[in-house]
């Protein structure tokens, strides 16, 4: 395969400009023109056409192009891939988690991590809102569940599954909910959202439910359910250890969500930065399931 002219070839194609081309390549005009012209000369073909005011490409052109710049753009990532090899990660990563999750789970890694990678600095947002990462300039974001298509790259990093538990004296003292209208006679611990989750009947589905607490804080809601306050929908990050203890007793187990993943999200570049890269590997190698 030729090379040689194929740089200033698809910059050409991709500015539609000779003289922008040479801007960005840090050459001349001339010099640009010559690399083309050889190009051409090889292969056998035209690749431009040139007037006084415009560049475009011609159909052997454009085939040309759509092969080389995949190829061109291979080459370029493997290049930097290997330097990166020969780099200590280093430098400032921005993201954004959300807060409770983020608080109880995430930081205490985020700290362990930084006590190992010293040449890293972070900077967290700790927010449940969706914030646009690219356009706050962000590195990286964690968040649960459904994810909406974007173009952001997503990677797993763990999955929670929901439960609904009370203490046993609330229990005994109000009974057991055995179907899910049941929860209408209960008092629930209501989180951010005024709703549950469960699988019913094969699918997915919300169930309303009310009451007379409501928190925004997971760490809260399983205080209030284990002072016996009522029932409580919580990820198994908060209430496994109080779920194997007995402090808390798990209902409408039959009718458990489905798993939900927790995910690193971020921009789609070819490339994951080394400082980006060695911390999502190890918040998928730390961060357990709940």
């Amino acid at each position: 395969m030729v090379w040689e002219g194929i740089i200033e070839f698809t910059t050409v194609a991709d500015l539609n400009s000779f003289t922008s081309a040479a801007i960005k390549l840090d050459t001349s005009v001339a010099q640009v023109s010559r690399k083309v012209a050889s190009l051409e000369k090889q292969l056998g073909v035209k690749l431009f056409n040139r007037s006084t005011r415009n560049v475009s490409l011609t159909e052997a052109g454009r085939v040309y192009y759509a092969q080389c710049a995949p190829a061109l753009a291979a080459l370029q990532d493997a290049e930097l891939m290997v330097t990166e090899l020969q780099r200590v990660p280093s430098g400032l990563i921005k993201m954004t988690v959300p807060v409770a999750f983020g608080e109880a789970f995430v930081a205490p890694l985020l700290n362990r991590f930084l006590k190992q990678y010293t040449d890293i600095s972070i900077e967290c947002k700790f927010s449940n809102d969706t914030v646009d990462i690219i356009e706050q300039g962000l590195d990286l974001a964690i968040r649960i569940g459904h994810l909406e298509d974007s173009s952001l790259v997503a990677k797993k990093l763990a999955t929670r599954q929901l439960f609904v538990c009370a203490s046993e004296d609330y229990l005994r003292k109000h009974g057991e909910p055995k179907v899910l209208d049941d929860l209408k006679a209960h008092a629930c611990l209501v989180g951010s959202h005024s709703y549950w989750r469960f699988h019913w009947k094969g699918e997915s589905r919300v169930h309303k439910i009310q009451g007379r607490i409501k928190y925004n804080s997971g760490n809260a809601l399983r205080h209030a359910a284990l002072e016996g306050l009522g029932l409580v929908q919580l990820p198994g990050f908060y209430v496994r250890n109080d779920l194997e203890k007995r402090k808390l007793i798990e209902v409408l187990a039959d009718h458990r969500d489905e798993k939900e993943a927790v995910w690193a999200l971020f921009p789609s570049n070819r490339h994951m930065a080394p400082k980006v890269r060695v911390l999502v590997d190890y918040l998928g190698q730390h961060l357990e399931d709940g």
